[in-house]
């Protein structure tokens, strides 16, 4: 009888395995929506120029207030998706996602399209509640499958572009936006399914910071407005510098207002630790870097040849040139957890940092070997990209308590949005500045000058993780 007792044992560890593997799959597929539904903008906002009529300034706005909505709701998705009501915020957010979906596609001014992705964008505030979720019920799985969430991001930007690019070729411009009236609706399926239920609600009320939330998504949105509007930078620059003096001052207000409140918005204190204070900063400046070098090799390589360089690739081609970028972003997100523990997440920062400076590197010193030297070159960036991705979790979650997991990751992800809205910003600003009068192309020298700028940011990391890591090394051996 004895010798029996274990068979229910393992049939229940079996079961549990089977589980696990389906959340798993079920968060990683719900952040690759989220990431490739707010990547739709990029592909298509000649196409949505053409067939609303509009600018192409203004098309532009179909990916800038994705990423404002997404880097407003992201905050607050994180206070609010809390253990006891984290599956009610999630099914909540994806139903908005999936309604913002089909305002995409249905007939309609450029108005309605507008606010459809505006609905899209709050969908980014889900990757830090999926690693919430992971944290709470994944156990020993829990440090892989927040990894792969990170580097989901990556993914799905490489995914998304060149399908809707290849869409919109097909059948237009709401037939691209269909994809994500379909994904949109499968995560939220998904989630009704696979999402844990929640936990017992607290014994009393857990109030939200309203105010608090509210002075952030002002001072956001104001930052990153000027971040995505790069041609205002050169076009008034009085403004730009207004802008952003309002949104520090409203950022600095909501500093002091975090301090006081009894359940802030986000946890001011346990941003202040030297490890997850050095993780953001790390990220914010490596952000920039790795999205300049990747809107460089993304424009570069759909300049018409007739300029004297670029290879005049079609939005579906340099889409597939983005596939590199996204295999080897997976790459990166298997295999750089698995040595973590042997050099540290700060270390392993570091050695991403030095596969940065080389994609920069070869970028800036090479370019005319043809058009499979960019694709190398996105590969590279792209394990770097998934490097970091994959290891800046770790850095934060170490010193993090689990109920604070979803507010300290949506900082983050907040700050690596910031990150690449400069990176995108500055890319531009330097190519504007190498653009002779009267040419729509910039010179060669151009993309030159904006690699090493990048190569020298991805420098400014190495040194950043490095010093933190040495730091960190002092304070635990005394």
């Amino acid at each position: 009888m004895s010798a029996a007792s274990p068979a229910p044992e393992t049939g229940h560890a079996a079961a549990a395995g089977r589980g696990d593997t389906t959340l798993v799959a079920a968060l990683v597929f719900i952040a690759l929506v989220v990431a490739a539904i707010g990547s739709l903008g990029a592909p298509l906002i000649t196409a949505v120029a053409k067939d609303y009529d509009v600018s192409l300034s203004t098309a532009q706005w179909t990916l800038t207030i994705t990423l404002l909505t997404g880097a407003v709701a992201t905050p607050l998705l994180g206070r609010l998706g809390s253990a006891h009501r984290r599956r009610k915020v999630v099914l909540a957010t994806l139903a908005v996602v999936a309604v913002g979906s089909v305002a995409t596609v249905v007939p309609a001014p450029f108005a309605v399209l507008l606010a459809g992705r505006a609905a899209q964008g709050v969908g980014l505030g889900l990757t830090a509640l999926m690693m919430a979720t992971a944290r709470q019920h994944l156990g020993e799985r829990a440090v892989s499958t927040i990894a792969m969430l990170s580097v989901a991001s990556t993914i799905g930007i490489g995914v998304g572009y060149p399908i809707a690019s290849l869409l919109t070729q097909l059948g237009g411009v709401r037939v691209a936006y269909l994809l994500g009236v379909v994904v949109a609706v499968a995560a939220l399926v998904t989630a009704v399914l696979a999402i844990p239920r929640d936990t017992a609600a607290p014994s009393a009320a857990e109030p939200v910071d309203w105010f608090g939330a509210a002075l952030l998504s002002a001072g956001l949105v104001a930052v990153l407005l000027v971040t995505s509007q790069s041609s205002w930078w050169s076009s008034n620059p009085l403004l730009v510098v207004l802008i952003l003096l309002v949104g520090v001052v409203v950022l600095a207000g909501w500093v002091v207002v975090e301090r006081k409140v009894t359940r802030p918005l986000v946890d001011l204190i346990a941003l202040r630790h030297p490890a997850v204070a050095g993780a953001n900063v790390v990220m914010f400046v490596s952000g920039t870097a790795m999205y300049l070098l990747f809107t460089l090799i993304t424009r570069f390589v759909q300049t018409p040849s007739q300029v004297g360089y670029g290879y005049g690739l079609t939005e579906v081609e340099a889409g597939l040139v983005l596939v590199p970028f996204s295999a080897l972003g997976f790459v990166a997100g298997r295999v750089v957890p698995k040595v973590r523990e042997k050099v540290g997440p700060f270390g392993l920062l570091t050695a991403n940092g030095v596969v940065i400076v080389l994609a920069c590197v070869l970028f800036a010193g090479v370019r005319g070997l043809g058009v499979a030297w960019p694709v190398v070159v996105m590969g590279v960036l792209g394990f770097g990209v998934g490097g970091f991705s994959a290891v800046m979790p770790q850095a934060i979650l170490a010193v993090t308590p689990a109920e604070e997991t979803a507010a300290a990751m949506s900082v983050n992800q907040v700050v690596r949005s910031v990150g690449f809205s400069l990176g995108s910003a500055v890319s531009g600003l330097i190519l504007a500045a190498h653009t002779p009068a009267g040419s729509f192309a910039p010179a060669d020298s151009g993309y030159t000058t904006a690699a090493w700028t990048a190569g020298a940011l991805a420098v400014v990391t190495i040194v950043l993780a490095i010093g933190i890591n040495t730091a960190r090394g002092k304070v635990s051996r005394s």
